[in-house]
């Protein structure tokens, strides 16, 4: 009966704590803002960059295990 009764305490101990609330994070001045700007702009860039040359070795592995030529419709397949 008492582990029983701990149990439901820390239980409600453990709701009530990842229940409560965290305090509002202060502004942010405009400085850090530019650099957060900044910083995201740049991570964009890379990001693009990155799918880029992603994207051509996919193409250049499709071209090269496929061939470029096999790509083109045949007569045989027009009917």
């Amino acid at each position: 009966m008492k582990r029983i009764l701990f149990v439901l305490v820390v239980g409600l101990l453990a709701g009530a704590i990842a229940h409560a609330k965290l305090p509002p994070a202060p502004p942010m001045s405009d400085a850090d803002k530019a650099a957060k700007a900044q910083k995201d702009a740049a991570a964009k860039e890379k990001d693009a960059k990155d799918l880029d040359k992603a994207q051509d070795r996919a193409v250049a592995n499709y071209k090269k295990n496929k061939g470029g030529a096999s790509m083109a419709p045949s007569k045989s397949a027009k009917k």
